[in-house]
Order: structure tokens, then C-alpha cells, then sequence
């Protein structure tokens, strides 16, 4: 188990990094015109990522609880990605299909 635990911990962390980056150059112009449903949405990827770089962690230390609390997170972030899929087509997003080939 040690692909899925050090997969969930890069990946989610980069989720972080990547949503961190983007807030802090001024990349979210959604925080303008749509304020409180995209901090929502951050609120939800934020915690997401979180909850799956800790699941991961579980997994890679062996805990009782680290199997079962991957798989529900990985359907939490399955979730997440369908909303922001859904977020990014609703815009005609180029990123679009970009997006879709990481999920």
C-alpha cells in the first residue's frame, strides 16, 4: 500500500500548493464575482486534501484505520473533482480537458 498512501499525500499536497499559488497571485477572479460559492469550493478542496494527505499518512504508517479512511476520501475527492469538472465546463473552460486527464 505504500503507491496509493505516498500517491494521496504528493497529489493532495500539491492540491494545496496549486490552490495557495493560484490565491496568492490573483488567479481566482471568481473570489470577486461568485465569493462565497468559490470559498466553498476552496473550503471543500482545502479540507478534501487534508483528509486524504492524512489518510495517506495512516496507510504508510500502517494504522488500523488508515485502509478505510483512504477509500472514503477518495471518494470525498472524486466528488470534488466532478464539482470542479463541473465548475470548469459551466465556464467553457480550455482547461477543461487538461483537468479531466489528472482525475
Amino acid at each position: 500500500m505504500i503507491f496509493p498512501s505516498v500517491y494521496a499525500i504528493v497529489v493532495r499536497a500539491g492540491m494545496i500548493g496549486q490552490w495557495t499559488f493560484s490565491y496568492v497571485s490573483g488567479q481566482i477572479p471568481e473570489l470577486e464575482s461568485e465569493s462565497i460559492r468559490i470559498r466553498f469550493h476552496l473550503a471543500a478542496e482545502f479540507a478534501t486534501a487534508v483528509a486524504l494527505i492524512v489518510g495517506g499518512l495512516g496507510l504508510l504508517t500502517r494504522q488500523s484505520w488508515g485502509s478505510w479512511s483512504i477509500c472514503y476520501r477518495w471518494a470525498c475527492c472524486c466528488t470534488q473533482s466532478l464539482s470542479a469538472l463541473g465548475t470548469l465546463h459551466r465556464k467553457g473552460s480550455g482547461r477543461l480537458w487538461c483537468f479531466s486527464q489528472l482525475c
